[in-house]
């Protein structure tokens, strides 16, 4: 990565992409202020006993951008890059992914700086109860939500609401389960939430495929990644007759032109932690991975992967964003010269926040909805959401990314029109 895409602060970037998209459509100053920053910081310090009986003290983060829409909705991270400034883009994002797919949520982000895999079972426990605990009242089912992101998963939600319900009000306990999403079905969880947002990839790539007149069956892809979002997506793509032909994690990079046999694999990392060893493919260079030859470019891992650089690698003719901000400014440039699709984050990720949404109102309701309820109730919403960008795409003449947050832009303006600004 140069020197410039390293040094560019994650937030900025966060608030340029929406500020085009503002021009086009001529959102007012004052709510592009307001859009500009996000309405609540917490942050907090506390500290947690290790098995071999020292104290550590955790810096943990809950940034609340905006609920003009609905209660602030977002993910809690565990990963040692995880600070205030990426955190506040990610919460800024959750805003605009919430108003395009049209779900009455706002945006945040949370998170703890550290490493999760260095933590014995017991010790991840006490952390997130004691994170939780710390948070307070700055959560709740009606004022923000958390749910999984990178180094969190099911039983992290299930301790979350454990936590929150025990130290809430007796009476209330049992109306308390949406206080998170993500949580294991056996718990309050919906089926279907685990694999929520690679299945929403796959409505992505299948709607792209749609406009483009291509073929699901034999399309080759690349996956950086191969943890909750892009373990999933392969799995889908694959039995939909996609040929995952290079896959990347923390570990290895690994090729095979005539397609990776995804099950094995993904069983292997279950079993291994990593893709690392896998027999059923070749391992490769790091930066193989983007000038592997594919069709479509998916990467499902952190942000700012993508640089200049190695967007003059890709030659494939679609990247779809399975994370949060992995494409730098300066490699969106470089993308769009060379006429690579580009399906923005908050669209082709945005299966999770709309299948954590079902997860609410089932709790809400106190129903259990089938797997089959839950599925065309996304490909519905999500199918939408794709028409209204490729519509908005066309009627300004901009790029995707652009036209998706025109449409989610509308929706925030209208609500600003009607409200006002208190006082």
């Amino acid at each position: 990565m140069s020197t410039l895409e390293s040094q560019r602060s994650l937030q900025e970037a966060a608030v340029a992409q929406f500020q085009r998209a503002a021009d086009l459509i001529g959102v007012p100053d004052p709510l592009r202020e307001i859009l500009s920053k996000p309405k609540n910081e917490i942050i907090v310090n506390f500290p947690v006993k290790l098995d071999d009986g020292t104290t550590k003290v955790f810096t943990g983060y809950r940034i609340q951008h905006n609920n003009i829409r609905g209660a602030f909705k977002g993910g809690i991270r565990f990963h040692p890059s995880v600070d205030l400034d990426e955190v506040r883009a990610l919460a800024a994002w959750m805003t605009f992914k919430s108003a395009l797919v049209d779900v009455p949520f706002g945006g945040a982000k949370g998170g703890i700086t550290m490493n999760p895999k260095v933590y014995s079972p017991e010790e991840s426990e006490r952390i997130v109860r004691r994170f939780t605990h710390a948070l307070g009242s700055n959560i709740g089912p009606s004022h923000d939500i958390p749910a999984p992101d990178v180094g969190t998963n099911s039983q992290t939600m299930d301790w979350m609401m454990d936590t929150f319900a025990n130290t809430s009000s007796p009476s209330t306990r049992q109306t308390l389960k949406g206080v998170v999403t993500g949580k294991s079905v056996s718990v309050g969880g919906s089926v279907g939430r685990e694999e929520a947002t690679g299945r929403g990839v796959l409505y992505s790539l299948r709607h792209w495929c749609g406009e483009n007149d291509v073929s699901l069956e034999g399309l080759k892809i690349s996956v950086q990644g191969f943890g909750n979002v892009g373990g999933h997506f392969s799995r889908l793509a694959a039995k939909e007759g996609c040929l995952i032909v290079a896959v990347a994690d923390h570990a290895a990079t690994l090729h095979n032109g005539n397609g990776i046999d995804v099950e094995a694999l993904y069983q292997w990392v279950k079993e291994n932690g990593s893709v690392a060893d896998f027999e059923g493919a070749d391992k490769v260079d790091t930066e193989d991975l983007f000038s592997a030859d594919a069709d479509i470019f998916v990467p499902a891992a952190l942000e700012n992967q993508i640089t200049s650089a190695r967007a003059e690698e890709l030659s494939v003719r679609a990247v779809f964003e399975a994370a949060n901000g992995p494409t730098t400014p300066a490699a969106e440039l470089v993308l769009a010269d060379r006429n690579i699709d580009v399906i923005p984050d908050i669209l082709a990720n945005s299966g999770g926040v709309v299948v954590s949404y079902f997860e609410w109102l089932q709790n809400k309701s106190g129903w259990a909805w089938s797997a089959e309820d839950v599925d065309s109730r996304l490909r519905k919403v999500l199918w939408a959401a794709h028409d209204q960008v490729v519509e908005r795409k066309a009627d300004l003449g901009c790029s995707r990314r652009e036209a998706a947050y025109a449409v989610a832009l509308s929706r925030l303006t209208e609500v600003y029109r009607r409200r006002g600004v208190f006082p």
